[in-house]
């Protein structure tokens, strides 16, 4: 459901072999076709130019493929994504497999979302220029009110097409999310809804720059890295934004981020909340959505959270740099498997020629395991792009998690944690203190667990509420008063995880534990360990814990060292 600006696209009855995966194509149109797609996803549409300015084979709908070294047919849908969101928009078909999404009710259904009825007298709708499968855009013109003679884009939602609950209450909370996030400077802005007995209006800014896709190609398909650094910027910090306030966007691509005009420094604008939805620093969605190239691969095991939007973030970095795919395949199912099994290619040019923070950077993000992916403001405070001008480091909601888990820990993690953080690097320290800075410590530079309600209450809006991260802030604030220095605060924020996928990873562990050997490792008994470990006495512990404790001296070994550091409990130690 994207916004904003249609653009032209090429018939695939004539150029098939150029079409690729557009996710939920609302940028490309034409109102006389006579066949609309029934799927919203993961199709190519054939839809005709609509730009009367505009030849007629200018771009393709998605992420194309002439910059590309692969020949790319048009893939068919995966039947399992097809079927669900078939069955989320209410268009099963008579023996299709669908995933069960609950069971909504198509009679009866209630369409009233409490919107002003006043569009017709408040606006003028002037041209269609974007048409995706649930709806349309429009520029529109205000007849009056603070907008008044403002050219703006509206989006238009037909009642008729909202045949499931599900799909209403995707409606529903677009709406909402892009009321409640308006004012990001790199998000386009909404300013009203409205309904009548037919159709749902969404009115926003008009972008008309282009997309970032378009700005790709004229630049033969891929930037310079001071270029690619300054859409980055302004990727991360709204992605940055979104996930402070609770909200994962979940349909990161090129198509979707619009530049305001055609100036070369034009800003760039995140569009299409359609897919969106709300998710705590705890909790993980299940829902299979998104488009093909850009989704994660725990999105494919449905259990995911913000970090899905990161690893979207790493395949924009990959093709900016490269101009090319980092996964590629034939069919949808062949690129969902090169996403879960295979690796991108960091040898072929320009690769070689890139800097090693560069390739660095984008590694961090492309890493298959989601608990090692760079936050989107650990990302912007990376050594690439440390240096840009104008980066502006967001408080990282993260932090809460991390400090949870410290707070919640055993003696002997906790001064295993503080061995690993006296091994942070100068770019670690420097995040670390942007967000130990962000969370106002007192003249004595001490910190408690408030000062983490403090610094979210000055950063809320109405999606953080709706999203209940206040609430997880507050229970962590409520766990105990414990305050921290930055040297413990450092020890409290780290993930082990993350480090684990930095290349310096085995000498940040080999002198923590030389660290916890100097400071904090003692004799310990396994029954010790197994109490502080939370452990049932009903576990053989012998048998699990022998080779966490050394045989010589009775002190925890490396091994056991490594364990405490991921935080082993009971269910995790059996595990195979």
């Amino acid at each position: 459901m994207g916004l904003c600006h249609g653009k032209p696209i090429e018939n695939p009855s004539s150029h098939a072999e150029n079409s690729v995966i557009p996710g939920d194509v609302e940028h490309a149109v034409n109102s006389n076709v006579s066949k609309p797609l029934t799927h919203s996803f993961y199709s190519p549409s054939p839809l005709l130019n609509v730009f009367k300015n505009s030849p007629a084979n200018s771009s393709v709908s998605s992420t194309p493929l002439r910059f590309f070294k692969r020949p790319f047919p048009p893939p068919s849908p995966a039947k399992h994504i097809k079927a669900l969101l078939a069955r989320r928009h209410g268009s099963v078909k008579p023996n299709e497999a669908t995933i069960p999404e609950g069971s909504e009710c198509e009679v009866g259904l209630d369409k009233n979302f409490g919107f002003s009825k006043h569009f017709v007298s408040k606006f003028e709708l002037g041209e269609e220029v974007g048409r995706g499968h649930f709806g349309y855009t429009c520029i529109a013109k205000a007849r009056k009110g603070e907008l008044k003679g403002q050219e703006l884009a509206v989006k238009i939602i037909p009642k008729e097409k909202m045949t499931t609950a599900i799909a209403i209450e995707d409606v529903r909370r677009e709406v909402k999310i892009l009321r409640a996030l308006t004012g990001h400077k790199n998000l386009v802005q909404c300013y009203d809804s409205y309904e009548d007995d037919e159709n749902v209006y969404i009115v926003m800014e008009l972008c008309k720059g282009g997309e970032l896709l378009d700005r790709i190609l004229s630049r033969g398909g891929k930037y310079s890295e001071e270029d690619a650094k300054s859409v980055m910027v302004q990727i991360l910090s709204v992605v940055a934004f979104c996930h402070l306030q609770g909200v994962v966007h979940r349909d990161l691509k090129p198509e979707n981020f619009l530049f305001s005009t055609k100036e070369e420094e034009s800003q760039l604008k995140a569009i299409d909340f359609g897919l969106s939805d709300y998710v705590k620093p705890d909790e993980r969605l299940n829902d299979i959505v998104g488009s093909a190239y850009y989704v994660a691969p725990e999105v494919l095991h449905r259990a995911y959270g913000t970090e899905a939007d990161m690893w979207s973030i790493g395949v924009i970095a990959y093709i900016l740099l490269c101009g090319s795919r980092p996964f590629w395949a034939r069919t949808e199912s062949g690129i969902f498997r090169s996403v879960l099994k295979a690796e991108p290619s960091y040898e072929e040019a320009p690769w070689p020629s890139l800097s090693s923070e560069a390739k660095d950077f984008v590694k961090r993000l492309l890493n298959k395991d989601y608990r090692k992916r760079l936050t989107a403001a650990q990302a912007l405070s990376h050594p690439w792009l440390s240096n840009y001008h104008d980066v502006k480091i967001p408080f990282d909601i993260s932090i809460c998690k991390h400090v949870k888990a410290y707070v919640c820990s055993s003696t002997l993690r906790k001064a295993a944690l503080q061995a690993l953080a006296k091994t942070l690097t100068v770019s670690h320290l420097a995040y670390f203190q942007e967000q130990f800075t962000l969370l106002g410590p007192n003249k004595n530079g001490i910190i408690t667990l408030q000062n983490f309600k403090m610094a979210l209450t000055k950063n809320s809006t109405d999606a953080m509420k709706d999203s209940r991260v206040v609430d997880y802030v507050n229970m962590v604030s409520s766990l105990q008063n414990r305050k921290l220095d930055f040297e413990e605060f450092c020890a409290a924020a780290s993930s082990v995880y993350q480090m684990e996928g930095l290349d310096s990873w085995e000498q940040h562990a080999r002198s923590a534990y030389e660290n916890f050997e100097k400071d904090g490792n003692r004799p310990i008994l396994i029954e010790e360990l197994a109490t502080e470990l939370g452990l049932s006495p009903s576990i053989p512990l012998h048998a699990v814990l022998q080779d966490w404790i050394r045989h010589a001296d009775g002190k925890l070994s490396f091994t056991g060292f490594m364990r405490l550091l991921r935080g082993m409990s009971s269910r995790s130690l059996h595990k195979p």
